[in-house]
């Protein structure tokens, strides 16, 4: 597989459980190991520390601290990443209010939902206002409304200059990426924007152009 991620774009990854998106995500965070190739972030090679602050990382599991409030989860992150004292509080309140979690801030994480969990990995991942993010199927149990304030968020990020490689089974999600990538068992079967990889299929969505393609049923 080889794959490029521009400045300033979104990049979305779509196949079924399985095809090595998960795998490819973590190989770019310089997380695990693989056995060959390489991957180069603002021209480093990964893993390395160089570029550790300046990438957003929300993977499918969440890497929370159960017992702590969701305040203190992101004040111990703040500390990690290097968010200026003179604007910590700034961001975390931008943040909560961003996944709206600013009524639920001070309880700890382990009476969170499911959902609530989700939304604060995310909060982590935009707190220190990285470069790049890496998305491992971030609006996972986030209802519909909330999910279409968070792509609000990426398209204001991507506005900035920020890259954004998401992973997603959801098709209108697909949709709203300036690329994408279709991947089946470890390879690229497909690369382009969503409406070139309709023309190409002769589809008229992205689900039956990844059927076209050579992918599985997602």
């Amino acid at each position: 597989m080889s794959l490029d991620l521009q400045k300033g774009e979104i990049l979305g990854l779509l196949g079924p459980s399985g095809s090595g998106k998960t795998t490819l995500v973590r190989a770019i965070a310089g997380i695990g190991e693989f056995t060959g190739g390489e991957v180069t972030v603002l021209g480093f090679k990964m893993p390395s520390l160089n570029v550790i602050r300046r990438i957003g990382y929300m993977a499918q599991a969440d890497a929370l601290y159960q017992d702590l409030t969701g305040t203190d989860n992101l004040n111990f992150f703040a500390e990690l990443f290097g968010v200026p004292r003179s604007r910590k509080k700034e961001r975390i309140e931008y943040v909560l209010n961003l996944v709206q979690l600013t009524e639920h801030a001070k309880r700890p994480v382990h009476t969170y939902s499911g959902g609530m969990k989700r939304r604060l990995s995310l909060a982590i991942a935009l707190l220190h206002e990285p470069e790049i993010l890496l998305l491992d199927e971030p609006t996972v149990g986030v209802d519909p409304i909330l999910r279409k304030d968070f792509w609000q968020e990426f398209s204001q990020l991507r506005k900035k200059g920020v890259s954004i490689l998401i992973t997603t089974h959801v098709m209108d999600e697909a949709e709203h990426c300036d690329r994408l990538g279709l991947i089946r068992e470890g390879r690229l079967i497909a690369l382009g924007t969503p409406e070139e990889l309709k023309r190409k299929s002769g589809a008229q969505t992205i689900e039956t152009a990844f059927l076209h393609f050579g992918g599985a049923a997602l």
